[in-house]
C-alpha cells in the first residue's frame, strides 16, 4: 500500500479539522496533521511517531524543545504533554499512533 502526501493533504484541505486519518490496521493509525498557525494538541492516551512532510520550526516534547524539518522523525510517549511552535505556514507531518492506552511497555 502507498499513501501520497501531496493525495493525503489534498483530501485534508477538504475537511474542516486539522488532522484527517488516512490509514489503519490492528493499533496503528496513521493521520496527516496541518494545524493552522497555532498547535491546540493535548496529550494523547497511545504512543505516537511524527515523521515532517514538509515545513520547520520547534517541537515541544515534555521539558525539551527541539527544531525539525522535512524527514525528521519524532517520538512522544502516551500521555506526555508536547505540541508544535513556531512552525512555518508550509508545515504538515504524518503522525502515527500505535499500541495500548498508555502506551507500549519498556523495559
Amino acid at each position: 500500500m502507498k499513501i501520497d502526501p501531496k493525495e493525503a493533504l489534498s483530501k485534508l484541505a477538504k475537511s474542516p479539522s486539522p488532522f484527517l486519518t488516512v490509514f489503519g490496521h490492528g493499533t496503528l493509525s496513521v493521520e496527516v496533521y496541518r494545524p493552522n498557525k497555532v498547535d491546540l494538541q493535548q496529550p494523547h492516551n497511545r504512543d505516537e511517531v511524527y515523521m515532517v512532510i514538509s515545513g520547520s520550526g520547534t517541537f515541544l516534547n515534555g521539558k525539551e524543545t527541539v527544531a525539525f524539518g522535512p524527514g525528521d522523525f519524532l517520538f512522544v510517549p502516551a500521555g506526555r504533554e508536547h505540541r508544535f511552535l513556531d512552525f512555518t505556514d508550509d508545515f504538515a507531518t504524518w503522525v502515527l499512533f500505535y499500541g495500548p492506552d498508555g502506551g507500549e511497555n519498556t523495559i
